[in-house]
């Protein structure tokens, strides 16, 4: 029941960001004629906010109640959110997407710790899944809501979609406060399973980056983590459009198309695919969702040399990269939790999401001089690079969860111990 109760909560919370990101640079930059440079801005310091909140919410979900922490952080980021109804100058624009980015993202580590500790190993993907749908359903519903109500001609033009942002966070805040009111707080050793990792790195004074890093199997589910990130999500709002509407020439209406058959694969495939993949490995099933990408970017390659049905392959690898996204988002979480040092689980969450958002919000600057600088073919290559690596950092995940256990194993045979000979 506290499970469903924060799936619930965390598609409310997403609301936000489909009814103000999509809109806030038109906003800013035309509607309130503040240029593109603060709108731009806007969306960096929302980008900056995110990466410096997301490792801190993690360590304070590790040192104290996880619930505390995510109804926090979603009132800072609602207080943010209604900030910006005031905001009549750039600085205090710049300012209130700063604090709405940095509530939105501290919240996730201490949700994601409380799928942990609010699921069994049994149905902690499923958990993950449904909450992962129940944030793209919240998204969308924002966009579809906000896209009706919000006037880009007026300078209150957006209010509608910064309170939309404000109020989902506050009753997202009273339902994960709701569902918190009771419960045991556990201290669960999430590293506990077989594929547990550093079991006996517990220097707490090491930074939690170095032991990642320091770690084999941390250290390449961190490159799974960043290189997954930027063949796909770094260029959906972006470089992905840019690209169908400066080479492939679609119709900007095609873009809106594909993100809602992103949106409505997910929706439709997601809970099947969780059956489908519950007794594969998660390395494995992340070596497919790097195969899926390399198969997507061909087919945004081989799109220009089809003009007459570009826009229907575009809409297409929507489709097909939302495939990957219900493989990849109910495993790579439980995943890195698993590997996760005893108490630093929520440090761990922290610091992955701070990585992903960190190249996500680079993925915008390269593709824009990619493209910009007319280097069609190595904006297509270097994805088609990325995803490749994904595929082969996700083996190597493999690989090390594979000697931990021989370690393992080794460990806990008894000696071997050689017959005495006795003289005949």
């Amino acid at each position: 029941m506290r499970a469903m109760l924060l799936v619930i909560a965390s598609s409310i919370g997403s609301l936000g960001w489909g009814g103000v990101l999509p809109y806030q640079y038109a906003y800013a930059a035309d509607t309130r004629d503040w240029g593109a440079l603060v709108a731009a801005g806007a969306a960096s310091l929302f980008s900056v906010g995110a990466l410096l909140a997301a490792p801190v919410a993690g360590r304070l979900s590790d040192r104290f109640p996880p619930v505390r922490v995510a109804v926090t952080a979603q009132l800072i980021g609602a207080a943010g959110a209604a900030s910006l109804i005031l905001a009549n100058d750039p600085g205090s624009f710049l300012a209130g997407m700063f604090v709405f980015g940095l509530g939105l993202s501290a919240a996730a580590p201490a949700k994601q710790v409380l799928a942990l500790q609010w699921s069994s190993s049994d149905d902690r993907r499923k958990v993950f899944a449904y909450k992962f749908t129940g944030e793209s359903l919240g998204m969308a519903a924002g966009a579809f809501i906000a896209g009706h109500l919000v006037d880009l001609d007026r300078p209150d033009g957006l209010h509608v979609g910064f309170l939309m942002a404000a109020a989902g966070f506050i009753v997202s805040s009273a339902i994960i406060a709701l569902a918190g009111r009771g419960a045991p707080v556990p201290a669960p050793d999430f590293a506990g399973d077989a594929t547990g990792s550093i079991r006996a790195v517990e220097d707490r004074r090491r930074g939690i980056f170095r032991l990642i890093f320091a770690t084999p199997a941390l250290r390449w589910t961190a490159v799974v983590t960043i290189t997954l990130a930027l063949g796909f999500y770094a260029q959906f709002e972006s470089g992905l459009p840019a690209y169908g509407i400066t080479v492939l020439d679609i119709d900007p209406t095609a873009i809106g198309t594909a993100a809602a058959v992103n949106c409505l694969v997910i929706v439709a495939i997601q809970v099947a695919m969780v059956r489908l993949t519950a007794k594969r490995s998660a390395p494995a099933l992340l070596m497919a969702v790097g195969s899926i990408w390399v198969v997507a970017w061909l087919g945004l390659s081989a799109a220009q040399f089809a003009p007459g049905v570009a826009a229907a392959i575009f809409i297409t690898t929507y489709g097909v990269f939302a495939v990957g996204e219900t493989i990849y988002s109910p495993v790579l979480n439980p995943l890195t939790a698993s590997l996760a040092p005893r108490g630093r689980v929520g440090q761990t969450l922290g610091a992955m999401a701070a990585l992903q958002t960190a190249f996500t919000a680079a993925g915008p600057l390269v593709a824009g001089v990619l493209l910009g600088a007319g280097l069609v073919d190595g904006f297509l290559l270097m994805h088609l690079g990325v995803s490749m690596v994904a595929v082969f950092a996700a083996w190597r995940v493999h690989r090390a969860l594979g000697a931990t256990a021989r370690t393992s194993a080794s460990a806990t045979e008894p000696p071997q111990t050689r017959p005495i000979p006795v003289a005949g």
